[in-house]
């Protein structure tokens, strides 16, 4: 693949509002496939890291896709980026272009096509992380019963968290939470902890959905992140409307009370 088939191939996931350039080196590189250079938009890949094969083509789709997301970030951030640059953002952009490169065949999701790792995926998922995450969900109900009963003695349930546990108390309240809210043991305790965290009944069944669906943590958390601020921004404009009108109704009362105020005063003149 060259230069040109390769931005052609980024493109067509994506359009990118400012311009940019795919560069191969040339080179091997010990410490990286590829990088972006933010002052240039340059996509740099150290071609001579991946072979010939339809495997090391696959790869060098796969850096492509991930230094194209960096570009697709600082164009989002206008033109610029933070020193940190793998953000949740940033994971969020590149795990959609990959689901959107493996939907027309220009990148072959290597997970899915291993039956030895397919076999020992299942098995993490099924003998640790559900197993884990329904040891967490027991241990909320369990803490609730404790909280019942040290109110029956009369003792504080957080010196009970403290001082006869000794775990941390936000974590004793994630657990009940992650209970109290029937969340899917099969997300595992990490994304139980995620969700639990969530207020709105809506927005954690929907962030739940999504993770079932199999869309990844930092989609799931950019996508919440950015419907919160859609509907702060919906918040203030109604805000701003509710004011407007407001302002209106006080102006014609001022009008009102001015006119009659006149009249007032030109009575008093003639008495």
């Amino acid at each position: 693949m060259n230069n040109d088939k390769i931005k052609k191939v980024l493109l067509s996931l994506a359009d990118a509002p400012l311009e940019f350039s795919v560069i191969l080196s040339g080179k091997k590189s010990s410490k990286v496939n590829g990088i972006y250079k933010t002052d240039t938009r340059e996509i740099i890949l150290h071609n001579r890291n991946f072979s010939s094969d339809p495997t090391g083509e696959n790869l060098l789709v796969y850096t492509a896709i991930h230094e194209y997301a960096h570009h697709l970030h600082c164009c989002a951030r206008g033109g610029n980026l933070s020193s940190k640059a793998h953000t949740s953002e940033f994971w969020a952009i590149f795990h959609e272009l990959l689901e959107k490169a493996e939907k027309k065949n220009i990148y072959l999701n290597v997970f899915a096509h291993s039956p030895e790792l397919e076999k020992l995926t299942d098995q993490i998922k099924k003998k640790y992380l559900e197993e884990n995450g329904n040891l967490v969900k027991e241990l909320g109900k369990q803490l609730l019963k404790a909280s019942d009963l040290c109110e029956k003695i009369g003792g504080r349930f957080e010196d009970y968290v403290d001082r006869v546990l000794r775990i941390p108390k936000l974590a004793a309240q994630m657990a009940i939470k992650m209970f109290q809210y029937d969340l899917d043991p099969g997300l595992g305790a990490d994304n139980m902890r995620y969700l639990a965290g969530i207020r709105n009944e809506d927005d954690r069944s929907g962030a739940q959905k999504a993770l079932l669906a199999g869309k990844s943590p930092d989609s799931v958390k950019t996508a919440m992140k950015t419907r919160n601020a859609s509907a702060l921004t919906q918040t203030e404009e109604d805000q701003k409307e509710r004011l407007e009108k407001e302002k209106v109704r006080i102006e014609r009362t001022i009008n009102t009370l001015n006119s009659r105020l006149k009249e007032v005063e030109e009575a008093l003149k003639k008495m």
